[in-house]
């Protein structure tokens, strides 16, 4: 952890769940968060967004949404504006996910603007980076992440509260993590870049029985939680973790 700094423990629910399931487990959630140090935010798919925000009006965890466009309207068919998630309750957006740059080709500049729109309509960005296995074999992972950070942060970004999230893309849903000295020097690099006041994050199958040793090194002020933030008890697990 970074001293002053409060965890976020984010819980990205990716493309999972029904209404009625997604609704129960926010409630789930909020249930067990009380007495928390950590900040608590989960990440619906898009058209549970405004009905967990009204189920959990009023108390202490965030909505954040999982994308968002460059622009605040247009034709756009099947894409969500900034403002639109506003209105529904979202006050977090993840941006340039690995998932959304292999499958949907986003470059860092796209994340950058998608960044810049976010802030400039009230959403927390939460932007993501990591390195393929090809890339860390051969060395890179440091300069890969230092290269997407660097193109994807806009003007404004710790003004605004911009949080990083470093997630290997070889790790995301894998069961497998790097080591922890590994962990530490990718945090290490990503301070010096994102400066003493942006929390940084660590994602890739984070899980109650590894979460409190990610969460002790320095420089990891959170997690970026994929499958174990679909069961309440695991999420809840993983912010206790954060002390």
């Amino acid at each position: 952890m970074t001293p002053g700094l409060r965890p976020l423990i984010a819980g990205n629910w990716k493309m999972h769940g029904t209404l009625r399931a997604s609704v129960a487990l926010a409630e789930a959630i909020r249930a067990g968060a009380d007495g928390l140090n950590a900040e608590l935010l989960i990440c619906p798919p898009f058209p549970y967004i405004q009905a967990i925000a009204m189920s959990l009006l009023g108390q202490p965890i965030a909505i954040g949404a999982q994308d968002c466009h460059l622009v605040v309207q247009g034709a756009h068919t099947g894409d969500v504006a900034a403002p639109m998630l506003r209105d529904c309750g979202a006050t977090y957006v993840i941006l340039g996910h690995s998932e959304r740059r292999a499958d949907h080709g986003e470059t860092d500049a796209v994340v950058k603007a998608k960044a810049a729109t976010a802030i400039a309509h009230g959403l927390t960005p939460i932007i993501c980076v990591g390195e393929t296995l090809a890339q860390r074999e051969a060395g890179e992972a440091e300069s890969v992440v230092r290269a997407q950070l660097s193109g994807s942060l806009p003007d404004g970004f710790a003004e605004a509260d911009g949080v990083v999230a470093y997630e290997p893309v070889w790790a995301i849903g894998t069961g497998k993590t790097p080591t922890e000295a590994d962990i530490a020097a990718i945090h290490a690099a990503l301070r010096q870049a994102a400066g003493a006041t942006t929390r940084l994050l660590y994602g890739g199958s984070v899980k109650p029985g590894n979460a409190a040793a990610i969460l002790a090194l320095p420089h990891v002020d959170g997690a970026l939680v994929g499958g174990a933030s679909l069961v309440a008890e695991d999420f809840l697990a993983i912010a206790r973790a954060a002390g």
